[in-house]
């Protein structure tokens, strides 16, 4: 993973406040030129440190209004690309990350219900490798997910 200088970081900046900036109204704004910018942006895009546009989507918009943490104990004997392939395939597990500590992978599992949340789970279960599942429902988001703060750091 590439490192933000100041620079990117402010461009960043620029761009969370309003995502509709052309690369040329975030060059007027920053006093840099627009293919500095560009070049930048491109490069962040190319090197993984910018995600995919839909990370920003809620998925409460798309009628998924519980959000769950699923903490999943995996069989050492499977595959980890057939569990997390299986994983992938389910809509509704946005997101696994492997963990340290008694659970081996935590999944964000995005649900219509509980009773979706139910049949999710099912087919988390049924995930090539997964042996346990421990679900924790999400009651609020006390401190969304965020990075500006460290932009602004950066940013100097």
């Amino acid at each position: 993973m590439p490192t933000i200088d100041a620079t990117d970081a402010r461009i960043l900046l620029a761009l969370d406040e309003d995502p509709q900036s052309s690369t040329m109204a975030l060059a007027t704004r920053l006093g840099l030129a627009r293919n500095t910018v560009h070049a930048r942006l491109r490069r962040l895009e190319d090197d993984g440190a910018l995600q995919a546009h839909s990370r920003r989507v809620d998925a409460g918009a798309l009628g998924r209004n519980l959000l769950a943490f699923m903490t999943l104990s995996v069989s050492q004997r499977e595959s980890p690309a057939d569990t997390a392939a299986a994983l992938a395939a389910i809509p509704e597990v946005v997101e696994v990350l492997a963990t340290t500590g008694d659970a081996d992978l935590l999944a964000r599992v995005v649900a219509v219900d509980t009773a979706d949340l139910y049949r999710i789970t099912e087919l988390v279960l049924a995930a090539p490798g997964v042996q346990r599942a421990s679900t924790s429902i999400a009651l609020a988001d006390v401190v969304p997910l965020r990075v500006a703060p460290l932009l602004r750091e950066r940013a100097g």
